[in-house]
């Protein structure tokens, strides 16, 4: 319920059997100096009347001054603008009808001072109530409007009406006294409209028969008026109290709106900018939801009840006021948490069917406008996406420096289930995921930019994060396989989580996981390349120089279990293939040279460790058998006491490693030294195997199985001239 109102009520309004009587000198001390008997001079009378006028309108402004608040100051300029255009219009037209009597005009700029200073329940003492005992001023004050309505509009129909008859003509500032009584009633009762929508929705709120009573007047002057001419006449043009009413609710929303505070302190940090903001919009929502809440479940029941729907006006005046209290932060936020937020809570908040909660909800029959305007929505989120790229740049940053402060410690990586395990691809996939789904839960247009500029800043990190760990100190093989894993759990996660972004996001990472891969090898290869001068000397002949050479492969091969299967495949069997490849160029480029029982002791060695390095990265799991035939294809060649059988053990040579060239059969047949008529016929023959192979296989070997193309041997005259 409302408090009651302490306003003072205005003078009564006359009776018309008082309004008709003639005015005399006794009767109002006001008039006493101004009236005069009537004249012929028109000149004499236009200043007496005027001087009528103003002072009694000064006069009822200055009583009622103190009593006008600074918001219905607006409401009385506007009807009183309307009324002194319709009374000047009225005192033009006694002269046009033909009375010899001349009319006063009222001056434009004594009507707009009387409009701007009179307050409702300024009226004349020549008014007197017609209803129950009670002026306008008490019923609109004890919020009884209808009853103050239909008041008026019977003072209204015999002003007309006596405005018709020419009864004013003697006395045309009593007309423009008595309709300005009108007016400032009738302004007083939309000020009384104003307080009851505002208090509506306040602490104690409006008892509902004072709504429906609302309701009730604005349905009364739409029926008294179905057709408002629109030709300026004040008292022919209704109040358009619905349109009043909409304004005040309109207001209402704004001002319940705007109470809140900025959410922004100043000198405030960003972080704490962020946090009132949030609190802001908490508040924002949760007043909007209460205050609608009430409406539907209490206002709108009220109104109803008189055939007066309210819902749709209080949901679309909410709505403006939520959109311009948002554009207004909008235009206030800085960094990117701000803007999310504004984004977030328009999208998510506001826009989420559940936002209400109220049973039976009516939506309005159109739909409501956007929160947000689409340029200003545009502007936000390219705002929202400049702010975040360097946000993303800066957090590829920090992982890279927690990374390095992990270096620093010199301690290994975990082991998690089996495999090496480097925060790094934990830490990248969070950031990428967060931000691609917060950015998805505002728009899909949204999520597809952040998830382009997450892609491109991972693009530039990969390289940077690979260039600083290889020239740390803390290169082990650990590390490197922790790195491997990394970056094929980040390429294998990212992609089946956005799999449009493969060519963006696989490319950086496969780069990076190679490399990681290459210094792994070349780190094994630095420790094996010397092994590999013993092979073909007489000391090799006598010591077992294999055993060294494996037990590092076997110890390598360690690592490559906490590597992800694919790379531990993968790189096992490059270092068989290493192993294999840097035997036979060892071979095949002999520091010594052997004949006969040392040739095929050297046969049987070479044939002894093939099968010895095929067992054992057969036991460690490679599965590069093709290499297997390679060393002992060559000892079976050097060993071949039957030479019509070597060129059999050539043509298998051949069809297993198509990219064997001449220049590797010249050297393998100055190994087994045969005469220079059986060297040129092995050589015939096998020129037209390498074409042949040359023809099946292609210019290039079968990926992944280069072996011969890569060994470097004497030149082709060298060898040529050794065999013969």
């Amino acid at each position: 319920m409302s408090s009651p109102r302490t306003e003072t009520p205005g003078p009564e309004l006359q009776s018309s059997k008082e309004a008709e009587e003639p005015q005399t000198p006794a009767h109002s001390s006001r008039r006493t100096g101004s009236r005069k008997e009537p004249s012929g001079h028109r000149v004499d009378g236009t200043r007496l009347g005027l001087g009528a006028l103003k002072q009694a309108f000064s006069r009822a402004s200055q009583r009622a001054s103190t009593q006008v608040s600074k918001e219905d100051a607006g409401l009385l300029r506007r009807s009183s603008s309307s009324l002194f255009r319709s009374l000047r219009r009225a005192l033009d037209e006694g002269p046009a009808a033909g009375h010899s009597q001349a009319t006063p005009e009222v001056p434009l700029e004594v009507m707009n001072a009387v409009s701007q200073q009179a307050p409702p329940g300024a009226a004349s003492e020549e008014l007197k109530p017609e209803a129950e005992g009670k002026s306008v001023a008490d019923l609109i004050t004890e919020r009884q409007l209808l009853a103050a309505l239909e008041q008026l509009l019977h003072l209204e129909k015999r002003l007309v009406a006596e405005k018709a008859s020419r009864t004013f003509e003697q006395d045309p500032t009593a007309f423009a006294r008595r309709a300005m009584d009108v007016c400032l009633h009738y302004d007083g009762l939309a000020a009384e409209i104003g307080a009851i929508v505002r208090e509506t929705l306040g602490a104690d709120g409006v008892d509902a028969t004072v709504l429906a009573e609302l309701a009730r007047v604005v349905r009364a002057e739409e029926e008294a008026h179905p057709a408002p001419p629109d030709d300026g006449d004040f008292l022919s043009t209704p109040r358009r109290w619905r349109q009043h009413w909409e304004e005040a609710v309109r207001r209402s929303a704004q001002e319940r709106v705007r109470r809140l505070g900025t959410g922004e302190a100043e000198g405030a940090s960003e972080a704490e900018s962020a946090s009132g903001l949030a609190q802001l919009l908490a508040e924002l929502g949760g007043l909007v939801r209460r205050d609608l809440q009430k409406v539907w479940q209490e206002v709108q029941p009220a109104y109803s009840a008189a055939g007066f729907p309210a819902w749709e006006v209080y949901l679309r005046a909410f709505h403006g006021a939520v959109a311009q209290r948002l554009q207004e932060l909008a235009r206030d936020a800085r960094g990117c948490e701000q803007l999310y937020l504004l984004l977030d809570w328009a999208a998510n908040v506001y826009g989420s069917p559940d936002f209400l909660d109220a049973p039976g909800l009516a939506l309005p029959a159109e739909p409501l406008p956007p929160l947000l305007a689409p340029d200003v929505w545009a502007r936000l989120e390219s705002d929202y996406t400049s702010f975040l790229e360097a946000k993303i740049a800066s957090c590829f940053d920090r992982i890279l420096q927690l990374e390095e402060s992990r270096w620093a410690t010199a301690k290994g990586p975990e082991v998690l289930q089996g495999l090496y395990r480097a925060p790094l691809s934990t830490d990248v996939h969070m950031l990428v995921a967060e931000h691609v789904k917060a950015a998805g839960a505002i728009s899909a247009e949204l999520e597809a930019t952040t998830l382009r500029i997450c892609t491109r800043a991972l693009g530039l990190f990969v390289p940077r994060f690979e260039k600083a760990f290889l020239a740390s100190e803390a290169v082990s093989d650990s590390h490197l396989g922790a790195y491997i894993n990394a970056c094929e759990e980040l390429r294998t996660s990212l992609l089946s989580r956005f799999p449009g972004t493969q060519e963006e996001l696989e490319k950086p990472l496969v780069a990076a996981t190679c490399s990681f891969q290459k210094h792994l090898l070349q780190g094994l290869q630095r420790d094996l390349q010397p092994l590999f001068r013993a092979v073909w000397t007489r000391g090799w002949l006598a010591g077992d120089w294999l055993q060294p050479l494996m037990d590092k492969v076997v110890v390598f091969a360690g690592h490559l279990q906490h590597v992800a299967r694919p790379w531990a495949q993968e790189t096992l069997q490059e270092v068989h293939r290493f192993v294999v490849r840097e035997y036979l160029a060892q071979a095949l480029r002999p520091r010594e040279r052997f004949r006969g029982m040392e040739r095929l002791r050297g046969s049987q060695k070479m044939s002894l460790d093939a099968q010895a390095i095929g067992d054992t990265f057969q036991g460690l799991g490679s599965e590069a058998t093709w290499l297997d035939q390679a060393i002992q294809c060559v000892a079976e060649i050097l060993g071949e006491t039957y030479k019509d059988d070597i060129q059999r053990h050539l043509e298998t040579l051949i069809r297993s490693y198509p990219d064997i060239r001449q220049d590797h059969i010249l050297a393998i047949l100055a190994l087994r030294r045969l005469g220079r008529r059986r060297n040129q016929h092995l050589l015939q023959h096998t020129q037209d195997l390498l074409r042949a192979a040359a023809g099946a296989a292609g210019v290039e070997a079968p990926r992944g199985r280069v072996l011969f193309e890569e060994i470097k041997v004497p030149s082709a005259m060298a060898v040529l001239i050794t065999c013969v």
